[in-house]
């Protein structure tokens, strides 16, 4: 049975566009994302991928419309959450993974709020990336992997509606890879949330995704993962890859 079931069933992006001076970093981009569903993000570097999802956060100027709707088709305020590529911090500082939590989810000054309620809750959202036994590990002792599901943690409080992942297994083995993707995939399941990930692992993409959209400047496939990647425009794009 699912809970805490994301009211978000359907994210909308309308024609969006995105330029710098005279530079066009993507245009006329389109494509709907639903409630329950991985969609991925391939394409070549320079494609825009980045720059799309700190556009549905509002972080860079567009052009274009983003709508979202609940299953009676209402529009909505949704809640989002971010996982970037890393979280760039001094390795050799002392700050825990509680510190780092602490200094995100609360708006008064620390000393102001009850340390227990904070843990509960801290461990609470590690529990749900089965990383709670790093709760008071030093953030430069975490390995690529644990940091990222530390990061992914952080991001589901609050729980969003639409959860939004750039890169974030660059640089982390292959093991932990896998995690990652299987503690994504149980999210989407258990939370019937809508994640938009950017991706460069074509395998794990095929066995997690649900749907696919190719990117180079603008929409060049979207579909199901066999449409996208049994496609000409697959082809051409990655031909040299």
């Amino acid at each position: 049975m699912k809970h805490n079931q994301s009211k978000l069933c359907t994210t909308q992006i309308e024609n969006f566009s995105v330029k710098v001076g005279e530079l066009t970093i993507f245009e006329d981009v389109n494509f709907m994302i639903h409630c329950g569903e991985l969609t991925a993000l391939i394409g070549p570097n320079g494609a825009g991928k980045s720059t799309l999802l700190k556009s549905i956060l509002g972080e860079v100027k567009h052009a274009g419309k983003l709508h979202y709707f609940d299953a009676k088709g209402e529009h909505l305020r949704p809640i989002i959450g971010y996982v970037p590529q890393t979280l760039k911090f001094d390795a050799t500082s002392p700050t825990s993974v509680l510190d780092l939590f602490m200094a995100c989810l609360t708006w008064r000054p620390v000393w102001l709020c009850s340390s227990k309620f904070i843990r509960e809750r801290v461990i609470k959202n590690l529990r749900r990336v089965k990383a709670e036994h790093l709760i008071d590990r030093r953030l430069g002792a975490l390995s690529g992997g644990e940091l990222q599901r530390v990061l992914l943690a952080l991001a589901l409080d609050p729980l969003p509606d639409l959860l939004l992942l750039d890169e974030p297994i660059s640089g982390v083995d292959k093991v932990g890879m896998k995690i990652f993707y299987e503690l994504v995939a149980e999210l989407k399941a258990a939370e019937d949330m809508a994640i938009l990930l950017i991706s460069h692992d074509l395998d794990m993409i095929e066995r997690f995704a649900d749907k696919v959209i190719l990117l180079n400047k603008r929409v060049l496939k979207f579909g199901s993962v066999q449409e996208v990647f049994s496609s000409e425009e697959m082809c051409n794009v990655f031909a040299n890859k």
